[in-house]
């Protein structure tokens, strides 16, 4: 996973997967990465190929904590599987989704 810094942004990208495995670890790196600066989250998710529930669970509890600072998280890029997974859970109209 890559981590960058832009501005009041932070960017995470070459996730594999979000999974029971390892969504925790996923949160809690990007928790660590966030500063008070960070008001939004950019996730590209082209190289993702598996997203469960803990792994959407994870994406929430990133999305509660920018909206705590009056910010979002945008999902970029998403792979079919995930973009499916994302319209069965309805979560396609809480998230920000863009693909290229």
């Amino acid at each position: 996973m890559k981590i960058e810094t832009q501005s009041d942004r932070l960017r995470i990208s070459e996730v594999p997967e979000l999974s029971g495995h390892t969504a925790a670890l996923f949160r809690n790196q990007v928790h660590s990465a966030l500063t008070e600066v960070h008001k939004f989250i950019d996730i590209d998710l082209c190289d993702t190929q598996y997203l469960d529930s803990a792994g959407l669970g994870a994406l929430i509890s990133l999305l509660k904590t920018v909206r705590s600072r009056n910010g979002g998280v945008r999902l970029l890029n998403p792979s079919q599987n995930v973009r499916t997974i994302l319209s069965l859970t309805r979560l396609h109209r809480v998230f920000e989704v863009k693909s290229a």
